[in-house]
Order: structure tokens, then sequence, then C-alpha cells
């Protein structure tokens, strides 16, 4: 488990706010961050609260919170901006990241 940000990764304080919100409903949980394959611009980024953490698992500490990352998962994210937001659309966890080459207009999949 690597536990420094040595991936540049960025929370906004809406996300930080978000996370520790539901964190404080559940005791020992952590937020996952990962990529699939799949959406439609070729990856796509998903968000779960869980408990497990695998032992190749890397493990950024913000504020209060432990965002738990997968090894393949993590080179598609590397210096991007995890963000949540609230609009007429509804609410969800968004990432601004800058090897994007292109993003769906929902913001959900990527492609590199």
């Amino acid at each position: 488990m690597k536990k420094k940000n040595y991936y540049k990764l960025k929370l906004t304080n809406s996300a930080i706010y978000y996370i520790e919100k539901l964190m404080k409903k559940k005791k020992n949980i952590k937020f996952r961050i990962y990529v699939t394959g799949g959406g439609c611009s070729g990856f796509e980024y998903g968000f779960k609260f869980e408990k497990k953490i695998n032992l190749d698992d890397i493990i950024i500490k913000k504020s209060n919170i432990f965002i738990i990352i997968d090894p393949i998962s993590i080179q598609y994210l590397i210096g991007g901006e995890i963000d949540y937001i609230e609009n007429l659309n509804g609410s969800k966890f968004i990432i601004n990241n800058p090897n994007a080459k292109s993003t769906c207009s929902c913001g959900t999949s990527f492609n590199i």
C-alpha cells in the first residue's frame, strides 16, 4: 500500500465536505475511485465507499478522509481534480482530468 500523494490528485473543498459527510454515517469506510472500460467515450469513472483495501491499492489522505485507488486506475487520474457538484441535473462527483483527450457531455466517461 502506497500512502503518499505522489500522483498530484486534488480534491475540492466541496468534494472533501461531501465525502466527510457521507463517511460520518458509516464507520471504517474509505472512498474508492476507479476507472473501468465503457461509457460513451471509452473509459468511465466510478466512485464507491468500501471497507476493503487491497495490498496493491494506493491510499491518499486528504483532510480527514482516505481515498483508495487501484494501481491500474491511478495511471488515468494523475494530476486530476475530484469535485462534487449539485445542479439542475442532480448531484455527483466529477473528475477534471488533464490526461483526457475528450470527455462525454455528462462528464462520467473519457478517452485518452
